[in-house]
């Protein structure tokens, strides 16, 4: 649907908001609903789903693009994992919308170690979802993570996930416009110190 040149940006939000709304009015249950960073406006769409009958919103959906083979010119499906560095994007928009909307916010793609949770969790998330992660290591690896993240909380005498979430969201921080993409000109600024120093 998205992929038509015939159809504005409005219109694609407009019939994702009515799906939602259609689907919230033949359910009871939570309704968590899955979002792409592709949206021309996230913030607002998000507050837009809300509106329509959302619980939770899920950031973000991870598309498995298509590859070309070469050999046989044909449009190949290729599984590439994610990784730890995925983790920003969502990371970023937790923090932002963190109490800006009356949601549930999940962290999907990038989620892979304790680190990771504890990232999402300071940003504002309820839930932090892996995938990539348990692919890799297998299911144990939940077992790495859960003892990870107690002992990250108990070193710092935080008896619940609880006491973390919303720590460093947008609204918890000195400075929120790091959370911003106008901190864009400071990384760069700061970008020939910053590889001195990991080049050390």
């Amino acid at each position: 649907m998205s992929s038509s040149p015939g159809l504005s940006g409005s219109e694609v939000e407009w019939r994702y908001l009515e799906l939602v709304r259609a689907v919230r009015q033949v359910i009871g249950i939570p309704l968590a609903v899955k979002l792409s960073p592709y949206f021309s406006s996230v913030a607002n769409l998000t507050r837009q789903l809300v509106e329509a009958g959302a619980n939770g919103l899920v950031l973000f959906n991870r598309f498995y693009q298509p590859d070309l083979d070469l050999e046989t010119l044909e449009v190949a499906p290729q599984l590439v994992l994610s990784t730890s560095e995925e983790l920003r994007l969502p990371l970023r928009w937790i923090a932002i919308l963190y109490r800006q909307v009356p949601a549930s916010l999940a962290a999907s793609t990038g989620v892979h170690t304790a680190e990771d949770v504890v990232k999402v969790l300071l940003a504002g998330a309820d839930v932090a979802m892996m995938t990539s992660a348990l692919l890799r290591h297998g299911p144990e690896h939940l077992t790495v993570v859960e003892a990870g993240l107690r002992d990250w909380l108990e070193g710092r005498g935080m008896p619940s996930v609880g006491d973390a979430r919303g720590l460093r969201s947008q609204r918890s921080v000195r400075d929120p416009a790091a959370w911003e993409r106008a901190n864009y000109i400071t990384m760069l600024a700061g970008y020939p110190n910053q590889v001195h120093t990991e080049a050390r």
